[in-house]
């Protein structure tokens, strides 16, 4: 009889230990994930707005590099223009 009893009592903390297993697990979707229709939060905005920032300084750079480049390829056609007039 004690036996029956303990069995009972154990199947029923079991059973609500797997109704708070299964509430638990339930919630687990909402720990930051994607969402499904496209909205997005403050976090996954700030990213994005460094990675532009970031993008946006290597390109200007880049452009800053070329110009120079362009400069000097400019003077050095200038001279060799010169040289090639005073040949003539």
């Amino acid at each position: 009889m004690f036996a029956k009893k303990a069995i009972v009592d154990f199947s029923k903390k079991a059973t609500s230990l797997r109704g708070m297993t299964v509430r638990f697990n339930s919630n687990e979707g909402a720990t930051g994930a994607v969402r499904p229709n496209g909205s997005s939060d403050n976090f996954r905005k700030r990213e994005q707005a460094q990675e532009d920032f970031y993008i946006k300084k290597q390109q200007q750079e880049q452009i800053a590099a070329l110009k120079s480049q362009l400069a000097k390829q400019k003077k050095q056609l200038d001279k060799l223009e010169a040289e090639a007039a005073k040949r003539d």
